[in-house]
């Protein structure tokens, strides 16, 4: 059904899977027009499937956007217009309002590399589950973007000091994986070979909950975690992020070695 994803459903657990793992599992204009469907799909159907983990194939979580889709004059991607920027944007961003609407908690078995795109995504979990190889940067402001994209202005200042979020946002720098299990970004750390079954043993205690109980549960988390809406937040960075779009160079300092 999906070219970039895969879906197992394994009793009333489902693993979502980023599949394209010889490009670190990057979001490509197809894989967010697929993201987009497959949460659209999860919207109702909490009954089948009750609990998601989400995972990336190979070496990496999710490496973000694909550079080399980006700066490729041949790409209909870098011919995009503002307006075609701004659809694309808010296209990948409804994926992250879908996931915190699912009714289903979403697990996060973030291994290896969670950058940019990627990073939102691991952040739009309820969960998290981290091994050594676990990273995580919001690499957008290293190539000339803003340094908030995705839902990551809400997030991340809400799941760890906001003075360490600012940090890590402004700079642009790598937040480890000792370092995320410390601050509490990833509720465990544990041997590479574990981080499944780790997220499993999660999942597996969700679905003796109730149906209901279950939903509400993350429904209303969802609706107390502050007084500024996602919805706001995802506004901003989006006006922000086409506007630096438009703004040359970008990505080019990264690919010299310019930044971090």
């Amino acid at each position: 059904m999906y070219e970039t994803l895969h879906f197992d459903l394994d009793g009333q657990i489902g693993t979502l899977t980023l599949d394209v793992p010889g490009k670190l599992n990057a979001h490509t204009k197809q894989m967010r027009a697929e993201l987009l469907h497959f949460w659209r799909e999860r919207q109702n159907n909490e009954e089948e499937c009750r609990v998601i983990i989400m995972t990336g194939k190979g070496k990496a979580f999710c490496a973000g956007g694909d550079i080399a889709e980006i700066d490729d004059p041949k790409s209909p991607v870098y011919k995009q217009t503002p307006e075609e920027r701004y659809i694309d944007q808010d296209k990948i961003s409804e994926v992250i309002l879908l996931m915190r609407r699912a009714p289903q908690p979403i697990i996060g078995a973030v291994h290896g590399w969670a950058v940019g795109g990627g990073f939102s995504l691991a952040l739009a979990c309820d969960l998290r589950v981290g091994d050594p190889t676990t990273r995580f940067i919001a690499s957008y402001i290293n190539i000339g973007l803003t340094g908030t994209d995705m839902g990551g202005s809400f997030h991340f200042p809400r799941q760890v000091p906001l003075a360490i979020a600012s940090e890590y946002l402004l700079t642009g720098e790598t937040m480890d994986a000792e370092t995320a299990y410390r601050w509490g970004l990833i509720n465990y750390l544990v041997p590479e070979d574990q981080i499944m079954g780790k997220a499993r043993e999660l999942a597996d205690k969700m679905i003796t909950k109730s149906v209901l109980g279950l939903r509400m549960t993350k429904e209303v988390i969802g609706q107390n975690i502050g007084s500024a809406s996602l919805e706001s937040a995802i506004y901003l960075e989006n006006r922000n992020q086409v506007l630096c779009l438009g703004a040359k160079p970008i990505v080019n300092p990264f690919k010299r070695g310019e930044t971090k």
